[in-house]
């Protein structure tokens, strides 16, 4: 069936949470949150083919690197497989001392008990209990009431507190999810989780967790802050409970809820690497801890190796990141056009002479060598690019910093080519078009330097002798002028002739040290008022212009 051409016939608009004097719109997140990575258990059940204990085994050791504090590493009462992999993992050992790793259970006495049988022996462990509490789940899937619904919550709860007594030697934490809460009655939420805080009796010391999920993302982020905000001011005993966040994407606004459920005053935050998780994903924490380290906060998670995360993650789960996905793809820190890649060569010549650290580069929120990438893939040439990007490219691949005049006069041969190949150019690509276009490194079809000397005659001048090579065949010639380059020239005319006027001259040091080449580049005038230029490249500056010279002479004839 087509869209509807009048949606509000099948769809309501969410409702808006009535707070006149909200605050969280005032507010500026300055700290992290507590981390929470729910990969193993709501990342896991949402892929095709679920991990088996190797991949959980090497995602757990990600989790612990990256520096996770807390795990969620599956739902016990879901399998055998699940519980001995989550046994397995408590006794081995492997489970650091300031890591708490976390199980979900239903509220159902049987699957509590084999939840708290899957740590027996652990240090420390978050038992999360949930049970839906929306009016949808109440009236369709469970066909019960407020009440009936809230004791489920309650009966859970006394069983929470049963086994954790009869377990003293683990640091036992306890988290309730009233799940469905962002499309749940506020009211409602708020006084289930009342009566579970009721029974566990948590303190400001060891407080309950109280998880506010958005089960399906059914509004705005600026709702969900409301709904956190307002559900905070409503709960007895605040100081008693870590709110925690647990966001999904189906809006495409995960992390945005999570951002703005933090300025309304939440604590925790659950969530996916790279966003994994039911239908569009969890909030990704790598996009939530990266924003964070953008705006100058410390996230207390490194991703200092972003493509290692990467690889485990998709190895372990079977799904590939996106290119465009934010910090983390392929292509994010990746310019084509023209305009922006002569914008970010600009920023990053800024920062060779700038004094302060500032990262201050235009379209590029985040340093990608933060995350352990390099600047190679920064700028990438197509027939969308300008001279920025294959100036960007040459300087990058080759060491070469051609002057802007340069730049626009080998910008048609690079358009060329990627018009012809119809493709992204690589650095070869580039390196090959140069090479061409300015006889660099090549056997030239006209001029080609094979030795030479430079003398100085009793009158001052400078005398060039050598020899040269024209059309395969070494000639002996020589010529005098004020320079080096000049006398190269008058040997040009006389021999050859050749006439160059010099317009301007650069040359720089392709490195350091005492094997660096260098590089002179030379813009010439002919007779006929065309413009051509040259290249020339050697372990000795003096002679990397004679082939500059030699080089615009052979674009002068081809």
């Amino acid at each position: 069936m087509p869209m509807l051409r009048d949606p509000s016939s099948k769809y309501a608009p969410f409702p808006s949470i009535p707070i006149k004097d909200r605050q969280w719109p005032s507010r500026t997140i300055t700290s992290p949150p507590r981390w929470l990575s729910t990969d193993l258990r709501d990342g896991n059940q949402a892929i095709v083919d679920p991990m088996d204990s190797a991949k959980k085994n090497r995602f757990f050791d990600l989790l612990v690197n990256l520096g996770l504090k807390e795990i969620e590493v599956g739902f016990p009462s879901a399998g055998q497989t699940e519980f001995d992999f989550i046994s397995q993992l408590v006794r081995s050992g492997r489970v650091p001392e300031e890591v708490t790793v976390q199980v979900l259970t239903q509220s159902r006495e049987d699957l509590i008990r084999t939840s708290f049988a899957s740590l027996d022996g652990a240090h420390s462990a978050i038992v999360h209990l949930y049970n839906a509490v929306s009016p949808t789940w109440r009236e369709i899937v469970f066909g019960m009431t407020r009440d009936e619904v809230k004791a489920i919550a309650v009966a859970g709860a006394k069983v929470l507190r049963d086994e954790a007594g009869a377990s003293p030697g683990t640091d036992w934490h306890f988290e309730y999810s009233p799940e469905t809460f962002s499309t749940a009655e506020l009211d409602f939420s708020v006084e289930v989780c009342e009566a579970v805080m009721e029974v566990l009796a948590p303190t400001p010391d060891h407080p309950i967790i109280l998880n506010l999920p958005a089960t399906v993302e059914a509004a705005g982020p600026n709702v969900y802050a409301d709904q956190i905000e307002q559900f905070i001011r409503m709960l007895p005993n605040r100081e008693s409970a870590v709110i925690s966040l647990h966001t999904h994407n189906d809006r495409g606004t995960g992390v945005a809820a999570a951002e703005l459920g933090l300025l309304a005053g939440a604590d925790r935050v659950e969530g996916c690497l790279f966003g994994n998780g039911e239908r569009t994903g969890n909030c990704c924490l790598v996009t939530m801890a990266l924003n964070l380290y953008t705006q100058g906060i410390d996230p207390g998670l490194d991703f200092s190796d972003i493509d290692r995360a990467i690889e485990t993650v998709e190895y372990c789960n079977q799904l590939p990141v996106h290119p465009r996905h934010p910090y983390g793809g392929e292509l994010v820190y990746t310019a084509f056009s023209g305009s922006h890649q002569d914008a970010i060569k600009k920023g990053f010549a800024a920062r060779e002479d700038q004094n302060s650290e500032r990262w201050r580069v235009p379209y590029l929120p985040i340093d990608p060598a933060d995350l352990g990438r390099n600047y190679e893939a920064v700028i990438r040439v197509n027939s969308q690019s300008g001279k920025g990007g294959f100036a960007w490219v040459l300087e990058q691949d080759q060491g070469l910093k051609l002057p802007k005049r340069m730049q626009a006069d080998f910008a048609p041969h690079v358009q060329k080519m990627a018009d012809k190949l119809g493709r992204e150019l690589n650095a070869a690509d580039i390196w090959q078009a140069f090479q061409q276009a300015y006889h660099v490194q090549t056997r030239p079809k006209h001029f080609q330097l094979v030795n030479y000397q430079e003398t100085r005659a009793t009158d001052g001048t400078r005398v060039f002798s050598g020899t040269i090579e024209v059309d395969g065949t070494a000639r002996s010639v020589t010529g005098r002028g004020n320079g080096l380059i000049s006398s190269v020239m008058a040997t040009l005319r006389d021999s050859f002739g050749i006439a160059l006027e010099v317009k301007d001259y650069t040359e720089h040091a392709m490195g350091a040290g005492s094997d660096a080449r260098a590089a002179a580049y030379l813009e010439c005038a002919l007779p006929d008022g065309r413009t051509v230029w040259g290249c020339g490249i050697d372990e000795d500056i003096a002679t990397a212009s004679v082939r500059a010279v030699l080089s615009a002479a052979n674009c002068s004839v081809s």
